[in-house]
């Protein structure tokens, strides 16, 4: 299970140094894609091959189902670490999430999530107050 909150910097070259008890998690290639609330997604591949195929279940014939898949595979990379545990994010995806120098790379559960310093700490501020709320809600579902 991926889980933890960690601050690390991108360098000049795009490059992230993946936690590592986050490389182990992942193995040699992974998924890299746009992700909600302006952040990256990170996926092990047997986790993408499982999300990938619910996606493809989606009705084509929906203008949102077809938005939304294509949000996800768009963006979406195959990407490895290198000898010292960096993995290069693809320009776009940089853009994407306005990652700049310092980053929050957080584990939720079967994904990765990369965000932009600031974006997470807002996220955080906004969300922080409403937790109990949010959690008495998921009551209903059962959790």
């Amino acid at each position: 299970m991926l889980m933890g909150e960690y601050l690390h910097t991108i360098d000049d070259k795009g490059r992230l140094i993946l936690p590592a008890k986050f490389r182990e998690e992942l193995g040699e290639n992974f998924i890299v894609t746009k992700g909600l609330d302006n952040c990256l997604f990170i996926y092990e591949k047997k986790e993408w091959d499982i999300l990938a195929s619910k996606l493809k279940q989606l009705p084509l014939a929906k203008p949102e189902a077809r938005a939304f898949v294509r949000f996800f595979f768009s963006g979406g990379a195959e990407i490895s670490c290198d000898k010292q545990g960096r993995i290069l994010l693809p320009n776009t995806l940089r853009e994407y999430a306005q990652l700049d120098k310092d980053v929050i790379v957080i584990g939720v559960s079967n994904r990765i999530e990369i965000w932009n310093r600031s974006s997470w700490d807002a996220y955080n501020e906004k969300i922080a107050p409403t937790v109990a709320q949010i959690a008495e809600s998921l009551v209903d579902l059962g959790i």
